[in-house]
């Protein structure tokens, strides 16, 4: 769950990057079993058409993909004022330091190396939607501060 800026708490959407149908049907299911709900692009380039008509709230995002990989959606991601904020989970079989440092480099939230256990994979999570509710309190508190006289 993710508390909304109205106060109510929400389901988080999750969107799932993955080139292999096989994997993305299992994050899929296990986010649903979570309780999340899962969004689905099946290449880069279908997740930044999606992601601009969807609410998201974190991206898992494979790297080792054909035409566009994981870093250059990242990248493009990152780039655009209305997605540079949403977390990025790179979950891939490429568990490489060069990999690994490439990710934080281009702003990459958390990295999980295929396979990915639905208990990890909910736990990441929720640590990212938890970061995004403390620094949503965080600003909050900070504009009542700002408006007091």
């Amino acid at each position: 769950m993710l508390r909304s800026e109205e106060g109510g708490e929400k389901t988080a959407r999750i969107m799932v990057v993955d080139d292999d149908a096989d994997t993305l049907t299992i994050l899929s299911h296990h986010l649903r079993r979570e309780g999340f709900i899962a969004i689905e692009a099946d290449s880069g380039a279908n997740c930044l058409r999606m992601v601009r008509e969807n609410q998201v709230d974190v991206i898992l995002l494979d790297l080792m993909m054909p035409e566009m990989d994981g870093f250059d959606v990242c990248r493009a991601l990152k780039a655009q004022a209305a997605t540079a904020d949403i977390p990025i989970i790179m979950v891939t079989a490429r568990d490489d330091i060069d990999a690994r440092a490439e990710a934080m480099r281009l702003g990459v939230d958390g990295f999980l190396a295929k396979p990915v256990t639905r208990r990890q994979l909910a736990n990441t999570i929720t640590a990212q939607l938890d970061a995004i509710a403390a620094a949503r309190a965080t600003d909050a508190a900070l504009n009542r501060l700002q408006k007091k006289p």
